[in-house]
């Protein structure tokens, strides 16, 4: 006769809202606090159905492309960024704009910027199609070339190896983007690095929480959407780091009551644009099943914050005044 393991779950920490995430969402809702309902956004806020379920409720209209907006109207760009032909293409319809770009895609499209105004050739490690991808590489796209697969280092052309510089998406995998670094290193042995880590704080944090502690499961359970990057990494360094399972789930009802079979220990962690609320309704749905004994694993403590975009912050000072 085996034994039950003993029911327990290991909650990292950080988890969840990163400063970027944070900021572009209050951005929206403080947008249509001061402007008033509509407010376009381009593209989703974040990746994460029930953020985007939410603003969508309050009044935010959120579109693909920048045509889509009716002349003159208000729009705010997501926090992965956006190419210049999309500032462009704003201005030629008279629209106001609120760019509510993450602070650290913004550091990557400036470096982007300075190695194409030196020449060289840059080599933009990510995921082919992802709207932070499309922004970084719309800044020089004379000068980057996209290195998503294994394939397609072999493919990389470039017009003298000793002026080759590496960037990436912020929302990688370090692991995996180191493996990417290491291959284009085999073909350009000069490959330069970017001047500071592109890998954003947030990314890098939770991954080491979840690779700390996934030793220790059966399995893990990660809160975010399925369009999310770095939801999707810390399946894969859970996997990679030794836990028995790992699934992405944006709801805890979407948690299969299968998966928890023959199960002791459970972790749980969120992706970068998920609200902790989403969490802490994961652990009353374990709770139920009789997973109540929680601990907290901390790797790291995050105090980084970022202030509002400037426009913003104008016409809320300038509203606040004339209220006063």
């Amino acid at each position: 006769m085996t034994t039950a393991k003993p029911k327990r779950v290991l909650l990292a920490n950080p988890r969840g809202y990163c400063a970027g995430v944070d900021r572009a969402v209050i951005t929206v809702e403080k947008a249509l606090e001061t402007y008033g309902a509509p407010i376009y956004v381009r593209k989703e806020i974040v990746h994460n159905k029930h953020v985007v379920d939410t603003l969508r409720e309050r009044g935010a209209i959120f579109v693909d492309q920048t045509d889509e907006v009716p002349e003159g109207a208000m729009v705010v760009f997501s926090a992965h960024g956006v190419s210049p032909m999309v500032h462009a293409e704003a201005a030629d319809r008279n629209l106001r704009t609120i760019d509510a770009t993450c602070p650290l895609v913004t550091k990557v499209h400036q470096e982007a910027k300075r190695f194409a105004k030196e020449d060289y050739d840059i080599l933009l490690i990510g995921h082919e199609g992802h709207e932070e991808v499309e922004g970084t590489a719309g800044e020089a796209p004379d000068h980057v070339q996209l290195v998503d697969t294994a394939e397609d280092v072999d493919k990389v052309t470039v017009r003298d190896p000793n002026k080759v510089i590496w960037l990436s998406q912020t929302t990688l995998s370090v692991d995996e983007t180191m493996v990417r670094v290491n291959q284009l290193k085999g073909r350009f042995p000069e490959l330069q690095a970017p001047p500071s880590d592109d890998i954003c704080y947030a990314t890098s944090n939770r991954q080491t929480a979840v690779k700390v502690m996934a030793p220790q499961c059966d399995l893990v359970l990660v809160v975010g959407s399925k369009n999310s990057s770095n939801s999707l990494r810390l399946v894969d360094v859970a996997l990679d780091y030794g836990a028995k399972a790992s699934y992405l789930v944006d709801f805890a009802h979407e948690v299969d009551d299968a998966w928890l079979e023959g199960v002791g220990t459970i972790g749980v962690t969120s992706g970068a644009s998920v609200p902790d609320e989403l969490v802490m309704k994961l652990l009353v749905h374990l709770e139920e099943r009789g997973w109540a004994d929680v601990e907290t694993v901390t790797t790291a403590n995050e105090k980084i914050t970022f202030s509002l975009p400037r426009e913003l912050r104008k016409e809320m000072k300038e509203k606040a005044a004339k209220e006063s």
